[in-house]
C-alpha cells in the first residue's frame, strides 16, 4: 500500500483528538441502500463502493466487508440535480469518474513519490466538475446538471473525506471510560441556512422548515466556474461507525433519531441501515433516500 501523510487538523471535526492509526490493518464492513422518492419519477441519487490498488478499482457489492491489508476502500454518495435525467446522469458520472481517478495514487507511490491524498481528491473533483459542465453545455436537456458528493476513502493509516453540497458524513464513536457515545456530523452543508443553525442563530426545527434550506452555494457542475470541495483526513479507530447519506435521509430524520439508531443497532451495518431508511421514508420519503452504513473492526493479528 502507498504511504500516507500524518493526520492533520480536521476542519470537519473541530476539537477532535488526534488518534494513532490502528496497529494492524482494519476491516471495513458496510451496507448500502437507495430508495426513490415518492414524488420522483427517477432516482437521482447514486452510491458507489470500490476497493482500490495499483491495478485499479474493483466495484463492491451493496453489502460486505473488506480488509485494508490488501486494498484501500472508498465509499461515496451523490445526489444529482437537473431536469429530465440530468440529475441521475450527473451523480453517476461523478462517481464513475472518481473511481477511475483515485487509484492513480498507487501509481504515484509505486514510482517512489509520496502521494498527497487531499490534493489528489481536490484535483479529481475539479476534473469531474469541468466534465459535467462540458457535457451539459453540449446537451440542452442536461443544462444545469449538478451533483453533491460525500466520499470516505479508507487507507490503512487514515480516512480521507471529500464533500460538496448537502450530502453528509456522520461519525459515531464510543469513547469509553465512562464517556457517553457520540454521533457527530463530520461535514458542513454548503447552505447559508445550515451555517445559521451551526452558529446557533436558528434551531434545528427552524432549519428544517426554512424555505432556503436546500439552496446550495457549492455543487459539482451546475455551470459554476469552479468548485471548492471540503477535504480532510481523520484518524479512525476500531469501533468507529460511519453514515454517509443524501439529504433525502435527513428530510425524515432528526439528529437525535440518527444517534438513537446507532445506539439501538450496534452489531450490524444492515440493521442500522434498515432502521435509518425505514424511519426516514416513513416520516417523509418524498425525496430520493440513499445511505451507506460503515463499521470499522480490527483485523486479527
Amino acid at each position: 500500500m502507498p504511504p500516507s501523510p500524518q493526520p492533520e487538523t480536521n476542519p470537519f471535526l473541530p476539537g477532535a483528538k488526534k488518534l494513532t492509526a490502528p496497529p494492524v490493518p482494519a476491516t471495513i464492513s458496510w451496507t448500502a441502500e437507495s430508495i426513490s422518492g415518492s414524488r420522483k419519477p427517477i432516482n437521482d441519487d447514486s452510491w458507489l463502493a470500490f476497493s482500490s490498488d495499483i491495478h485499479g478499482a474493483r466495484v463492491l457489492e451493496s453489502d460486505g466487508s473488506h480488509s485494508l491489508a490488501s486494498h484501500d476502500v472508498v465509499f461515496a454518495v451523490s445526489d444529482g440535480m437537473g431536469g429530465g435525467r440530468a440529475g441521475d446522469a450527473a451523480s453517476a458520472m461523478l462517481l464513475e469518474t472518481l473511481s477511475a481517478m483515485i487509484p492513480r495514487t498507487f501509481k504515484t507511490a509505486a514510482s517512489g513519490l509520496r502521494p498527497d491524498y487531499l490534493s489528489h481528491l481536490k484535483q479529481a473533483i475539479s476534473a469531474v466538475h469541468l466534465a459535467i459542465n462540458a457535457e451539459a453545455a453540449e446537451d440542452p436537456s442536461k443544462k444545469g446538471m449538478a451533483a453533491t458528493l460525500a466520499l470516505a476513502w479508507f487507507t490503512p493509516d487514515n480516512l480521507y473525506l471529500a464533500h460538496v453540497g448537502d450530502s453528509r458524513i456522520y461519525l459515531h464513536r464510543d469513547h469509553g471510560g465512562g464517556e457517553p457515545p457520540e454521533t457527530r456530523q463530520l461535514t458542513e452543508d454548503h447552505t447559508f441556512v445550515w451555517k445559521k443553525m451551526h452558529r446557533g442563530e436558528i434551531s434545528e426545527r427552524e432549519y428544517r422548515c426554512h424555505p432556503r434550506r436546500s439552496a446550495l452555494y457549492e455543487v459539482v457542475g451546475g455551470g459554476h466556474q469552479g468548485v471548492s470541495p471540503d477535504v480532510a483526513s481523520v484518524a479512525y479507530q476500531p469501533g468507529d461507525r460511519f453514515l454517509i447519506c443524501s439529504d433525502g435521509l435527513i428530510d425524515g430524520l432528526w439528529q437525535k433519531h440518527i444517534h438513537s439508531a446507532f445506539l439501538k443497532n450496534p452489531d450490524s451495518t444492515s440493521s442500522l441501515a434498515q432502521a435509518l431508511i425505514s424511519r426516514a421514508v416513513s416520516n417523509d420519503g418524498t425525496d430520493d433516500t440513499t445511505l451507506i452504513t460503515l463499521d470499522v473492526s480490527q483485523d486479527e493479528k
